[in-house]
């Protein structure tokens, strides 16, 4: 027997309760591991709501992330003993995840922990720090270069916010951060923000085009940000979106795009392939900053989980939260 929180659908509503499991009760894949720790972003926060109906079938064990290892496998790339990392894939929404003491997965959906990480900096790190490292990767790939000028990251007391603010500091950009509460100004600041920025301020509407300000952006909120946002990047610059929270669409003219030369790049860390993950959790080793861990994280249990679910949803955690299992 063995715990997790488990997802239930009663006269329309959602209920997640920590319940105990027989292995028997999970999937048929082919590698099972065992957890030390998974995460909690911003996307389980809408599945253990049951926000947006993203679980497809109940019941579902939640949980996008997780960090373990190996107990047993009939796929010879993974052996008893070998540390994992999950992020993505539709697990915790189509498959069960995370937010148990145990798994069964397939193992093209694992990569092999860098060497020099654990189970907890992975987690820490997570879907959110793997994000923030595609962000970067993008705005590299498209000649933003710490000499171009100032990257804004808007959302940026987030779990993908900080990361990036910590990732572009350590790199060597100047860093602009957009956060609606000022209690976290100092967090960012210590994360290395140079220039902090209200978000009443950048969610006014904007002009098609505003007065340049941004060589690039990472940002994770969307709608009448994103569109403010756009307005203000500099020619040629690049803007990489991975958020929602603040609406699906974008109040936004091709101006930016045809007169200054703009790109705006999708970030997807659900079904990225292996290749460029792998890439991604290395550069996190390197790119990510060890004092970052002390910053941005802190530890829950599963029965702490529905908590900070809403919370989340509210805006009311900051950086990164783990989910110990076993807690």
């Amino acid at each position: 027997m063995f715990n997790a929180l488990v997802l239930e659908q009663k006269e329309g509503k959602t209920i997640a309760a920590v319940q105990q499991l027989e292995f028997s009760d999970l999937p048929d894949e082919d590698v099972l591991v065992e957890i030390t720790y998974s995460s909690l972003n911003y996307k389980d926060g809408l599945t253990v709501t049951g926000t947006l109906g993203l679980v497809d079938s109940f019941p579902m064990v939640p949980g996008i992330d997780l960090a373990g290892v190996v107990k047993e496998s009939r796929n010879d790339q993974f052996q008893p003993g070998d540390p994992v990392i999950l992020t993505g894939w539709g697990v915790g929404e189509r498959h069960w995840g995370g937010f148990s003491q145990y798994a069964r997965l397939k193992p093209e959906w694992l990569v092999k922990m860098p060497q020099g990480m654990d189970a907890q900096k992975a987690m820490a790190i997570g879907t959110a720090g793997l994000t923030s490292m595609l962000s970067v990767m993008a705005l590299e790939e498209g000649g933003i270069t710490p000499d171009k000028g100032t990257i804004l990251v808007t959302g940026a007391a987030g779990g993908v916010g900080s990361i990036a603010v910590s990732i572009l500091n350590h790199l060597g950009y100047k860093v602009a951060a957009v956060t609606g509460r000022e209690s976290t100004h100092d967090y960012l600041r210590a994360l290395g923000a140079d220039e902090l920025l209200s978000r009443e301020e950048m969610e006014k509407p904007s002009n098609p085009m505003e007065s340049p300000r941004w060589a690039g952006a990472i940002d994770t909120v969307g709608s009448t940000m994103l569109a403010r946002v756009l307005a203000e990047t500099e020619y040629r610059g690049v803007v990489t979106t991975c958020g929602l929270v603040g609406g699906l669409d974008i109040p936004t003219t091709v101006m930016p795009f045809i007169l200054r030369n703009v790109r705006l790049q999708g970030i997807d860390s659900v079904m990225c392939p292996i290749e460029v993950r792998t890439e991604a959790w290395n550069r996190l080793l390197t790119d990510l900053p060890e004092s970052t861990f002390g910053e941005i994280t802190n530890v829950i249990g599963l029965s702490e989980v529905p908590k900070t679910a809403h919370d989340i949803l509210a805006g009311k955690v900051r950086g990164r939260t783990l989910v110990d299992p076993n807690r």
